[in-house]
């Protein structure tokens, strides 16, 4: 017996581009003063979207945000659970002590990424708060994490999966939901 999925497109690349802009208007109203603030990215697709974030920041404020990449592959708590990968590289190159910190991540499930990511961070510097800015919120918590800034909420099954491309690493942009 074949098992058969479906894909079911999500967000556009025109759509992400407008839920990309509304975030980063939220970042804006929300964030007090921009100079203290600084964006991080989650490897994979957190980094390239905490970029996205930045350079539209800047169209709308003309600031410019310090855009760093973290991984979190070491800090993670199921690495028995899963595969096997070669860290990415943190790049912070400026200091996040006393700054307020948005992480970006692409799609929030467990919450288990950004705990890891919470651990990290800390790791680098004292941050006079951490924000979560993520594009998909797609339910099933595990732990107490909730996203400041959302871009979609999408209610999934357990089964589901979720599938952020991103121009950078995919070349295209958009979302999409695994059914099956």
């Amino acid at each position: 017996m074949s098992t058969s999925s479906t894909v079911v497109e999500i967000l556009s690349a025109e759509e992400m581009r407008r839920t990309i802009n509304r975030l980063a208007s939220e970042v804006v109203e929300q964030g007090g003063d921009l100079s203290s603030l600084v964006l991080l990215g989650i490897h994979t697709r957190g980094v390239p979207l905490a970029h996205l974030l930045a350079q539209q920041i800047q169209r709308l404020e003309g600031v410019a945000l310090p855009v760093g990449a973290l991984d979190i592959t070491l800090y993670r708590d199921d690495l028995d659970k899963i595969s096997t990968r070669t860290p990415a590289r943190t790049d912070i190159s400026f200091d996040i002590t006393a700054k307020v910190v948005v992480l970006v991540d692409d799609v929030l499930f467990s919450g288990r990424t950004i705990r890891a990511a919470l651990n990290a961070v800390i790791d680098y510097g004292r941050p006079s708060a951490i924000r979560l800015a993520v594009l998909i919120d797609r339910g099933h918590r595990e732990l107490p994490i909730r996203p400041d800034f959302v871009g979609k909420s999408l209610p999934t099954a357990k089964d589901e999966s979720v599938k952020v491309f991103v121009q950078d690493v995919d070349g295209r942009d958009g979302v999409e939901l695994l059914k099956g």
